[in-house]
């Protein structure tokens, strides 16, 4: 594993912790010193995360969002409509999956939050540089959508229900 993985792992798991985690525990899992560590920390607070230290770990000082996968299944032309749907209710589409019968799991980050951004996303694959993941699946796919809460998900979840692109 190099130092930047080492880096993005660590990130990972300060991020995604349910409580503080202590500088000792990260340097026995990765198999480095508490000094490496505590210097990968400071590299990560420099790409911007927000890593305060505790005398019992560092956590991560941003509200805790909460996700859910949705699986899914429209034509292109709804494309757009699925995606508005989503950050219209206050979500945001961080990726898209699929499951390929040969290739496995396929995965590509999106971070679509606003509909500008959904508009850009649109506007690259209208230009032909590529197609929907989806169009490899018969149109099956799934997202996982980040929001403030699990009640704005639920929602989420309702309004996909009854355009007819959630898959139960």
């Amino acid at each position: 594993m190099t130092g930047q993985e080492r880096r993005q792992e660590i990130a990972r798991q300060i991020r995604c912790a349910e409580g503080p985690v202590a500088a000792r525990q990260l340097a026995a899992r990765f198999g480095v010193s508490r000094q490496v560590i505590v210097q990968d920390v400071a590299l990560i607070r420099a790409w911007g995360y927000d890593i305060l230290s505790t005398n019992r770990g560092y956590i991560l000082n941003a509200p805790k969002r909460a996700d859910r996968v949705y699986k899914v299944q429209h034509t292109d032309e709804q494309l757009e409509e699925e995606l508005c749907a989503i950050v219209d209710m206050g979500g945001c589409v961080e990726n898209v999956m699929i499951h390929h019968r040969v290739y496995g799991q396929m995965e590509a980050r999106l971070h679509i939050d606003s509909r500008r951004r959904v508009t850009e996303f649109l506007r690259d694959i209208r230009s032909g540089k590529s197609s929907p993941l989806k169009n490899i699946t018969s149109n099956y796919h799934y997202h996982r959508v980040t929001a403030d809460s699990e009640g704005v998900l639920d929602l989420i979840g309702q309004e996909l229900e009854s355009r007819g692109f959630l898959v139960k």
